[in-house]
């Protein structure tokens, strides 16, 4: 700004005078007014926070250099990721997938009806008394020839032969043996039966015991060899002996059940106790695919 010659030139502005402040005002004769009081700075305050808003999508951190073995780096504010299976930070021990239950051997706890089939002197009555008194479960042992010798006066002698009055006890023991069978296995009991049942007579023998006690019947064949059965007949005594002809001509009409599909036994060389447990191994592999008769 320009000044006219000889004209005063204005003062000078004060030092500490904000620049750009503008000049002071001049008091009455040309001198300067005494400067206002200084104005106190306004306190600093917070900084507003920022409206909430969707969440900010944080970009990967690079993947590290090649032979790099420290920490990566986190993203810059990304809250740094714990490692895997923590915590709190703490590492977890790894925890071991349950192991399977095991699978019982033999038939287990299973609720059967067994048949035990097999000539005179093969062992079925011990076999099946023994088998039935080592299971876990309650299992019931149904004779025939026990329940045939109820008949106390008037019984067939199966030493006289087979004639209609054998046939007719025989039919009639067989029906109280299924019926008792059935009520054993209605209470959760299961049962074993043991006959002399012939595979040449399917209808008054093994189609009979499945009619009386059920389709669930499972039927095994006890077989030994033809001296083994004549060896234990001679141990027996009263009419459960059988004389060697009627025995050897039993054994050889029990052959016709090779072939037929039923599970058979040759316990020729066998204990009870070894008997016995491989009739419950057969009976498991019968469980878990029955045979077709």
């Amino acid at each position: 700004m320009q000044h006219a010659v000889g004209a005063p030139l204005p003062p000078p502005e004060p030092s500490g005078w904000p620049q750009g402040a503008g000049r002071p005002a001049m008091a009455h004769g040309g001198h300067q007014a005494p400067p206002p009081h200084p104005v106190p700075p306004a306190p600093p305050q917070a900084p507003r926070p920022a409206p909430p808003g969707p969440p900010q999508a944080h970009l990967p951190a690079a993947p590290p250099a090649p032979g790099w073995t420290g920490t990566v780096p986190s993203h810059p504010g990304q809250p740094a990721q714990a490692p895997r299976d923590t915590t709190g930070h703490v590492q977890l021990p790894p925890v071991a997938m349950p192991a399977p239950p095991a699978a019982e051997p033999g038939t287990g706890t299973a609720t059967l009806a067994v048949l035990l089939i097999g000539p005179a002197g093969a062992g079925k009555t011990t076999v099946a008394r023994h088998w039935a008194q080592r299971r876990r479960v309650s299992t019931a042992h149904i004779s025939l020839d026990d329940v045939r010798e109820w008949v106390c006066s008037g019984f067939a002698d199966p030493q006289s032969g087979w004639n209609e009055h054998s046939e007719a006890q025989y039919r009639l023991a067989r029906r109280t043996c299924g019926f008792a069978a059935r009520n054993f296995l209605a209470n959760g009991i299961s049962c074993i039966l043991d006959d002399a049942v012939f595979p040449d007579r399917p209808v008054v023998g093994l189609g009979g015991w499945k009619r009386h006690v059920g389709p669930g019947l499972l039927p095994v064949v006890l077989l030994p060899g033809l001296e083994i059965v004549l060896e234990r007949n001679a141990e027996r005594s009263g009419n459960r002996r059988l004389s060697d002809e009627e025995v050897a001509s039993i054994h050889g009409r029990m052959a016709g059940w090779y072939g037929s599909g039923l599970p058979i036994i040759d316990n020729s060389t066998y204990d009870v106790e070894t008997t016995a447990r491989v009739l419950d191994e057969v009976l498991a592999r019968s469980i878990a695919s029955p045979p077709a008769w």
